[in-house]
C-alpha cells in the first residue's frame, strides 16, 4: 500500500519538525512517525467505510420512503439496483472490513453521518446514478464499474469530504492521493469469489519498507552534524542561510541514503527526493538540489566513498 516515496515524506516532515524544536527526542519523534504511518491505513479504511455507510444511508431511505402514509408507486416498489450492487454488498458484508474499523474505534461516519447525506445526496442528483439506475444491464461487471466510477468522480474530490479530512488530521491530506489510489486498485481486484481480505491489504510491501522509516530517521537525524559538514566541504560556495530547510533536510536525507543505505541505488535516491522537492519545495528546488546531488555523487565515486550493494551505482 505505502510506497517508499511516501515513507520518505514522512520521515521528511518529521525532520523538519525537529528542526523548529529546540530539544528532540528520538524515540518520541519516532513513535510520531510510526503513528502517521499507521493513520494512512486508518484513512484508507474510513473512505471504504464512506460507501460502505451511503450504502447503509440508502437502504434506510428506501424503506422509510415505502412506509409513508401517501407514499408513491415508485416510493413503495423502489428501483433497488444500488441497493443490490454486489460489489457494495460484497463491501457491507464485509466482517473483516467491520472487525478492523472496530478494533481501530472507526466510528467516524456514526458520529458525523451528515458526510454520508452529503455523499448520498450529491449521488443521487448525478447523471451517473441516474444512467446506472436506468440501465438495464445488470452484472458485476457494470456494478464494478459503477461503485470505481462513483469513487473517482464524487467520493475522491468531494469538497466538504475534503475539508473534513484535512481538519481531523493534518496529516491525512498528504496522504489522501495514496489512499485514493489504494481504494481504487482493490475495487478494480474485486471478483464475485474475492476473499474479504482483498479490501484488507498489508500497509508494507515488506519488513524492509516497515523498517525503512524509523532507519532513514535514525540514521539522518543521529549523523546530522556529520551530514551538514559532508555538504558544506563538498560545495564551498553553498551558503546554508540562504537555502530553503525543506531543501536542507532532503539533501541530508538523500546524503544519508547514498552512505548508509547500501541497498538503495543511487539514482533511486536522487529521482526520488527530486519528486519530493518538486511537490513540497520551492519552483526552483529541484534543480538546486539535483546539483549539490550531483556533485557529491561524483565525489563520492571518486574517493571510493560509496558501498552499494549489487546495482546500486546504477
Amino acid at each position: 500500500m505505502l510506497n517508499r516515496r511516501h515513507i520518505r515524506v514522512k520521515v521528511m516532515q518529521t525532520i523538519y519538525a525537529m528542526g523548529c524544536k529546540e530539544n528532540n527526542n528520538l524515540q518520541v519523534e519516532g513513535k510520531f512517525v510510526n503513528d502517521s504511518i499507521a493513520q494512512v491505513y486508518n484513512l484508507y479504511l474510513l473512505m471504504l467505510d464512506m460507501m460502505v455507510e451511503v450504502h447503509a444511508f440508502a437502504k434506510a431511505h428506501s424503506e422509510k420512503l415505502s412506509k409513508k402514509i401517501l407514499a408513491t408507486e415508485e416510493e413503495k416498489n423502489p428501483n433497488r439496483k444500488f441497493i443490490t450492487n454486489e460489489v457494495l454488498v460484497k463491501l457491507s458484508d464485509n466482517a473483516l472490513l467491520q472487525d478492523e474499523l472496530d478494533k481501530r474505534k472507526l466510528k467516524n461516519w456514526r458520529m458525523d453521518d451528515e458526510y454520508v447525506a452529503v455523499i448520498f445526496n450529491e449521488l443521487i442528483a448525478s447523471d451517473l446514478y441516474e444512467n446506472y439506475m436506468n440501465d438495464a444491464t445488470s452484472d458485476f461487471k457494470s456494478a464494478k464499474d459503477f461503485v470505481i466510477q462513483w469513487y473517482t468522480e464524487l467520493i475522491a474530490p468531494n469538497d466538504k469530504l475534503y475539508d473534513y479530512i484535512e481538519d481531523s488530521r493534518i496529516t491525512w491530506i498528504d496522504d489522501l492521493p495514496i489512499v485514493n489510489m489504494t481504494v481504487l486498485k482493490r475495487l478494480q481486484k474485486v471478483k464475485p469469489n474475492s476473499p474479504e481480505s482483498l479490501f484488507l491489504p498489508s500497509l508494507f510491501k515488506n519488513e524492509d519498507d516497515k523498517m525503512f522509516s524509523i532507519e532513514l530517521l535514525e540514521q539522518t537525524f543521529g549523523n546530522n552534524a556529520f551530514l551538514s559538514e559532508e555538504i558544506e566541504k563538498n560545495t564551498p560556495n553553498w551558503d546554508k542561510e540562504r537555502i530553503a530547510d525543506v531543501d536542507f533536510v532532503l539533501i541530508k536525507m538523500a546524503l544519508c541514503e547514498f552512505l548508509k543505505f547500501p541497498s538503495i541505488p543511487v539514482k533511486a535516491t536522487i529521482n526520488e527526493y527530486l519528486e519530493i522537492a518538486k511537490e513540497y519545495s520551492t519552483p526552483k528546488s529541484s534543480i538546486f538540489i539535483n546539483g549539490i546531488l550531483d556533485k557529491l555523487v561524483k565525489e563520492y565515486q571518486k574517493t571510493n566513498k560509496f558501498k552499494k550493494e549489487g546495482r546500486g551505482l546504477e
